[in-house]
């Protein structure tokens, strides 16, 4: 099975061709393609690379399927005898993708 390890707002994720993942923003619109070039490991037809750190000529393709906001959660702040409570949402933007192709670069 192909896959690869790609970092991109300072996480890492192992995606596959086809895999939808939810990511943090990027810019562009719903159908836009992009390219992850921080490709810390990649695998196809059992050949693994890994990069020291990172793979290169190495890159993944992807496509953007929607853009979004997460779930809200609550940012809750007291102090106790206090009378002092603070109450506060908070909702992150993300960008949910769809991977398209692993090309393996040099190790």
């Amino acid at each position: 099975m192909d896959y690869a390890v790609i970092q991109t707002g300072g996480k890492q994720y192992r995606v596959a061709p086809g895999d939808v993942i939810t990511i943090e923003k990027l810019e562009g619109e719903p159908g836009t393609e992009l390219a992850f070039e921080e490709v810390l490991m990649a695998s196809q037809g059992g050949a693994v690379q890994i990069g020291s750190p990172m793979l290169a000529g190495a890159s993944v393709t992807a496509q953007i399927v929607e853009q979004g906001r997460a779930a809200k959660i609550l940012v809750f702040k007291k102090k106790r005898r206090k009378k002092y409570r603070r109450r506060q949402g908070h909702r992150q933007w993300e960008t949910r993708v769809r991977v398209g192709e692993i090309r393996m670069g040099t190790a």
